[in-house]
């Protein structure tokens, strides 16, 4: 592999990765999918993908990273309206507090979230005042935003939600993550793994493209019916990807991140030629649902990966 042949699958990171790098987030991707391939049952494909992968009987995959351009606010010179910002992040916030509530798998979690609404939408206070309250607060108290430690809960959901939020909202931070992305597809590539806000640009650039895509593959989505992102996508309204060939999307019932996943809600039934869309939630829970390498893992994706590469 080299001189200028393109990634065959080009995976797109979520949010808060702006310390990262292409080369650690490959490291951490490639070998779990590789798992994922082998336990779905094809596992010369897994060698491919991590056994052999600098070889010429390698499957090539690399990490389209963007994560530096979300890494501080834009300048003075860029028109960013923060009253929109705002309401985006508060409404996608109290989305995330409602999914939580509703299809949590873990009883006192469901509770906590509900608890955390009826305070949103609670009264006036002591004093006579109506208090207003963000749920970014409420998130912060739910047990798997805090995944890496005490007090680690609020600088995520802080973070998830401004990144998520300036991406949709900001013109000049979308078309450099756009840019920045897109580079790293061409003709040789035939997967596309998208994750969490990852996802969303996966998305968005295969609406771009002029030749076909065989497989897109989105995972802890935000994208999803009657969602705030929805709204925000481009083009408007939200459709399939006239190029793509086969759209998986799944998501974990915990994953807060990610919206109802089954891509017949979202779409109509695609017409004759557009691409077979399959979505859903996955079989197993994990501790860190939202994380990458826990859906990366998944025989559900390993399935789709292996037969786009299977003989």
């Amino acid at each position: 592999m080299g001189g200028d042949t393109m990634a065959a699958i080009v995976l797109v990171h979520g949010i808060a990765q702006e310390y990262r790098s292409a080369h650690t987030l490959e490291e951490e991707w490639v070998p779990r999918l590789a798992r994922g391939v082998k336990a779905a049952g094809f596992p010369e494909v897994a060698d491919r993908l991590w056994k052999y992968r600098h070889t010429r009987r390698g499957i090539d995959a690399r990490m389209a990273f963007y994560g530096d351009l979300l890494r501080r606010h834009p300048s003075q010179g860029e028109m960013i309206d923060e009253d929109i910002q705002h309401e985006v992040t508060a409404r996608i916030g109290r989305e995330w507090l409602d999914r939580a509530a509703v299809r949590g798998s873990v009883p006192p979690e469901r509770q906590r979230a509900a608890r955390e609404i009826a305070r949103l939408e609670g009264g006036p206070g002591e004093t006579g005042r109506t208090v207003v309250l963000s749920p970014t607060c409420g998130l912060a108290g739910l047990r798997w935003f805090a995944a890496d430690g005490p007090g680690s809960a609020g600088g995520f959901v802080n973070k998830a939600l401004t990144q998520l939020t300036r991406y949709l909202t900001d013109d000049q931070t979308r078309n450099r993550v756009l840019d920045r992305v897109g580079a790293e597809i061409g003709f040789d590539t035939k997967v596309v793994i998208g994750h969490s806000l990852g996802a969303v640009v996966a998305y968005e650039l295969a609406h771009r493209l002029r030749r076909p895509l065989p497989l897109l593959i989105t995972l802890g989505s935000p994208l999803g019916p009657d969602t705030v992102v929805d709204s925000w996508v481009r083009p408007q309204p939200a459709q399939p990807p006239a190029f793509v060939e086969n759209w998986v999307n799944l998501a974990d019932r915990d994953d807060l991140v990610a919206a109802d996943p089954t891509l017949s809600r979202m779409f109509p039934v695609p017409a004759e030629g557009g691409p077979v869309l399959r979505g859903g939630y996955t079989g197993e829970h994990g501790a860190e649902p939202h994380k990458a390498c826990f859906y990366l893992q998944r025989r559900e994706i390993g399935r789709s990966v292996g037969l786009a590469f299977g003989s």
